[in-house]
């Protein structure tokens, strides 16, 4: 990478460690609201459906604000976290945490989508041979929407790599500390002679965007093939 400077090789190391943990700590949690949302009848699904979608509606810079209103060391959830050693706001770590937000409905809906192309029959008679519903899901759904895991996957890791609004708000534009890709390309252009580093950001954004597009539509129809018996 000897034609990108000292600025933009540490906003693409930073994006990809923010990127990279806003999706691994998501994925569980995913997994579980997806299966929830695809399997389950209960009072407020409706409402955790559309929490989930939530941030995908609002305006990332209100995400961003709620975040800092609740996570700021002055705030009590904040206070308690600062107790215990934790501080979000204005730290890497609270990048990871918007852009996790921002990525979560993407993660949530492809999993979900491939769980619900799965018979639920097929569930149903490992349940009738006495296994618990953990265990149908470890040693039947699992394997089965894998594929679909593994897209979600990439597009939250993909969204959560050109995430600005949410991130910018919450965590500021600290180089080497909370300056991603967006917000480096964003602070290049507010300089004089900057347009050529953030042209040289620009490009690496677009292929990583693209080859996330590209690799998830791939998996994807994969996943298809699969659970068609193809």
């Amino acid at each position: 990478m000897g034609w990108l400077g000292p600025a933009e090789i540490e906003a693409l190391r930073l994006s990809l460690r923010v990127s990279f943990w806003a999706t691994v700590v998501s994925l569980p949690l995913g997994i579980f609201v997806a299966y929830a949302l695809a399997r389950w009848r209960f009072p407020g699904r409706q409402v955790l459906n559309g929490v989930v979608h939530l941030p995908l509606i609002l305006p990332p810079v209100v995400t961003g604000y709620l975040l800092l209103l609740t996570f700021n060391v002055q705030a009590p959830v904040g206070r308690v976290l600062a107790d215990l050693g934790v501080v979000v706001a204005f730290r890497w770590t609270g990048a990871a945490l918007a852009a996790g937000i921002m990525a979560f409905p993407l993660m949530v809906r492809a999993i979900r989508l491939s769980i619900e192309a799965v018979d639920p029959k097929l569930e149903q008679a490992g349940a009738t041979l006495g296994a618990s519903q953990p265990f149908v899901f470890v040693t039947v759904t699992l394997p089965m929407i894998l594929p679909g895991i593994i897209a979600g996957a990439i597009l939250a890791f993909a969204k959560a790599m050109g995430e600005f609004g949410a991130t910018i708000t919450f965590v500021s534009n600290i180089p080497g500390q909370t300056q991603t890709l967006p917000s480096a390309v964003y602070a290049f252009l507010q300089v004089p002679g900057g347009e050529s580093a953030a042209m040289r950001l620009v490009i690496i954004s677009i292929v990583i965007a693209m080859g996330a597009l590209l690799l998830s539509e791939y998996v994807g129809r994969r996943a298809a093939a699969r659970v068609a018996g193809t």
